[in-house]
């Protein structure tokens, strides 16, 4: 409820035009989405508010029934077409496979037997592992970025596929790899690869022989001190990752902005300095925040893509505000809404390339809201209403 009133307050401050679907209530455990068969269709690009848990509700015939939140994106995504979400932070792009689930979401299939073993069973689109792997190769030749795949091979069967279609993508390319597998995981899962490239169009790889660049090939768990590195060094970098090691990735570069500014503040303070880390941060020219304003775009097979947020914090947040003070006693900062007007600047952006006007708008108002929002956060009431002043909404003029 408060993602979707934040996003409200954002396209009411901005006064962008746009077409509100809400679709929480319909999504119900017994009811397969089906109420949402539409979804994946839209021709059109769109942004999804995703809610952090699913519900538990009455029903018409006072039985209880859940309601579809969290549990729900994943099917969602599947029959939407999504091949993975890509997530920009800083200098580096997590290209997060989806649905490539390393967990079970089969609950049919799954059980525990007398012995105690977990037995589940998993159903893994190699089709869109294909996509996933070509874009990551894609955004590696157009921004000249390295790329690092992070999989695990030799220890999961699924991530020996995606390894595999990866090095077979590579074959008859411009690009380089410097560290790679000590097995050639293509050549390892042959038969298995062949079933998957058999069912990709004839013209998969057009033209991907004049793609190049740089390629490191690691197993997944060295990503996390790697990624850091890249983001002290400022080094640009694309991530090729499963859909649990890319979330994995993708919390990191959230949460690990806010410790790296408290390390420099101790160390500053050791040598006697009193300064503001913040500022520092932004001097030295490091651009990450505290990750709430981290993006998501889910591309899908067909049809443009969706931009996606989930909101974790939000319900709780909204409580704060029913409650009457969003400080909880001094101990907390109020709701910072910095991400819907990323969201939604993004999204405009991509709907409507080459117009130059609505970017720059775009640009400066999100510069605006940067101003508003500078020192002490106001509550989300006061922001609103300092918002409406501060920007002249789109057409106005």
């Amino acid at each position: 409820a408060y993602a979707l009133l934040g996003t409200i307050a954002a396209i009411d401050v901005l006064g962008l035009p746009f077409y509100g679907v809400p679709m929480w209530s319909q999504i119900r455990h017994d009811s397969k989405l089906e109420a949402l068969s539409w979804f994946g269709n839209m021709p059109c690009t769109s942004i999804k508010w995703s809610t952090a848990g699913d519900a538990y509700v009455n029903d018409t015939d006072g039985s209880r029934v859940v309601v579809m939140g969290k549990s729900g994106n994943a099917p969602l995504r599947t029959q939407a077409g999504v091949y993975c979400n890509v997530r920009p932070y800083g200098p580096i792009t997590v290209v997060r496979c989806m649905p490539c689930l390393p967990y079970s979401q089969n609950k049919p299939k799954f059980e525990v037997d007398t012995n105690g073993v977990v037995h589940s069973e998993m159903n893994t689109p190699g089709v869109q592992m294909a996509y996933a792997n070509r874009l990551f190769l894609k955004l590696v030749h157009e921004t000249g970025a390295v790329g690092r795949v992070a999989t695990k091979p030799t220890q999961a069967m699924e991530d020996g596929i995606n390894a595999g279609l990866h090095s077979w993508l590579l074959q008859g390319t411009k690009f380089q790899v410097g560290r790679k597998y000590a097995v050639d995981p293509y050549e390892e899962h042959k038969e298995s690869i062949q079933k998957i490239i058999d069912l990709l169009p004839s013209d998969f790889k057009d033209g991907m022989e004049n793609w190049g660049g740089r390629i490191e090939q690691h197993i997944s768990d060295t990503n996390y001190g790697l990624l850091i590195w890249d983001l002290i060094e400022k080094q640009d970098t694309i991530v090729l990752a499963t859909d649990l090691d890319g979330d994995r990735l993708t919390d990191l570069l959230a949460d690990i902005s806010d410790p790296l500014r408290a390390f420099g503040g101790m160390v500053a303070k050791h040598l006697g300095q009193d300064i503001n880390m913040r500022n520092v941060w932004s001097d030295m020219g490091y651009v990450t925040g505290n990750g709430r304003d981290m993006t998501s775009v889910m591309h899908r097979m067909d049809g443009p893509p969706i931009h996606e947020q989930t909101l974790v914090s939000a319900d709780a947040m909204l409580l704060r505000l029913l409650d009457g003070d969003e400080w909880v006693g001094g101990t907390k900062q109020p709701y910072d809404p910095r991400i819907h007007f990323v969201l939604i600047r993004d999204a405009y952006i991509d709907a409507n390339p080459g117009n130059a006007e609505l970017k720059k708008w775009l640009d400066d108002a999100l510069d605006t809201f940067d101003e508003v929002y500078s020192g002490d956060r106001p509550g989300f009431l006061q922001g609103y209403e300092a918002l409406k002043k501060a920007i002249t909404p789109w057409g106005s003029n």
